[in-house]
């Protein structure tokens, strides 16, 4: 049972509402993870260079997969890479980087075009999961709760025929404590509704603490867009916890790093950060941002998001074009071949 295009174009038209010259320069969920990485690297740098070593070994966690490239050559060479960006909702309940993924963002640097390419992906995507093709059909979001980083990394290289270098995880569920470090944020939400105790008027700035900030974010069922609309109300909190503002500085403060510690893992090394912080922060000179659109869809009476093979198809050409990859195929989750085309161009 398919939703009507409504719904696309209810899509496309609060995304054409948002599109500001100023707001181009927001980061959306990167923003937040690099500014983090990059940030507390400088931070402690500024201090001592093992410090540094330090704060970077406890937000490392490997995804104990064998990677599609060499990322160390892409590194050094300064050629394109991608990042698969996450975020989870379970802190609040006790259980930190477990269960399902809420946000999946496919992001790419081209430092050779001063170029950032960010594409959404929805999380009741219907796939596959690379390893647990037994649970099919399953959604996108259930692979990392099925096999963690590395499952999710390689389920979704699958599904579009992409390499995915990198991942970052960030925990929803601690966006409250993320919200108070930095001292609250103010932002205008993007529609009205009551959730968990708070009430928010669409367009009237609001200061938010971070239990207001959370149950802006949590909010699925009242929005028109569904899971689109939480997830563009997630990368807006979160580039406001990064800006804070526009002043970062807010950002370094012992009591924001110790709590991104707990909230944030990832398989960017020490001397990844050197390499990205020497070579690629060029490339967020220029943002591109877009999201892969599905269609609703029931299968046994569960819902599922099925993306047409004409939209995986211009999603995989955008990628693979930004990381400078000849044109490919979309992948198929269900294909017995699980090999990657890294083609350059």
């Amino acid at each position: 049972m398919k939703e009507p295009e409504q719904k696309r174009s209810e899509v496309q038209k609060r995304k054409n509402q948002n599109v500001h010259p100023k707001q181009r320069k927001y980061f959306t969920l990167f923003l937040l993870l690099i500014v983090i990485i990059l940030g507390t690297f400088f931070f402690y740098l500024g201090r001592i260079y093992t410090d540094a070593q330090k704060m970077t070994a406890k937000i490392y966690s490997s995804s104990n997969i064998t990677k599609v490239r060499n990322t160390q050559t892409l590194l050094k060479e300064g050629k394109p890479i991608s990042i698969l960006l996450m975020g989870t909702d379970t802190g609040a309940v006790g259980r930190n980087f477990k269960g399902r993924t809420d946000t999946m963002i496919v992001l790419t640097l081209n430092p050779q075009e001063k170029k950032m390419t960010i594409v959404s992906l929805p999380r009741d995507a219907l796939v596959a999961v690379t390893g647990f093709k037994q649970y099919y059909p399953s959604k996108l979001n259930s692979a990392y709760d099925y096999g963690g980083s590395g499952t999710a990394v390689k389920t979704v290289q699958n599904y579009l025929n992409i390499p995915i270098d990198f991942y970052a995880t960030i925990n929803m569920g601690g966006l409250e404590n993320l919200v108070n470090a930095v001292g609250g944020i103010t932002i205008k939400p993007l529609l009205t509704f009551s959730y968990d105790g708070h009430s928010f008027v669409k367009n009237k700035e609001t200061q938010m603490d971070g239990s207001a900030a959370l149950a802006y974010v949590r909010m699925r069922h009242s929005d028109p867009l569904g899971d689109y609309g939480r997830q563009e109300r997630q990368r807006q909190v979160l580039t406001k916890v990064a800006l804070n503002g526009s002043k970062l500085k807010s950002l370094m403060t012992e009591k924001f790093f110790k709590e991104i510690q707990k909230q944030l893992k990832t398989d960017i090394s020490f001397n990844d950060m050197l390499l990205l912080a020497l070579k690629y922060r060029v490339a967020t000179h220029n943002m591109t941002s877009d999201h892969l659109q599905g269609d609703a869809d029931l299968i046994s009476g569960i819902s599922f998001e099925a993306v047409p093979e004409t939209e995986k198809q211009r999603i995989t050409n955008l990628i693979r074009s930004s990381l400078n990859l000849e044109e490919s195929t979309t992948g198929d989750t269900l294909s017995n071949s699980s090999s990657i085309d890294i083609t350059q161009k």
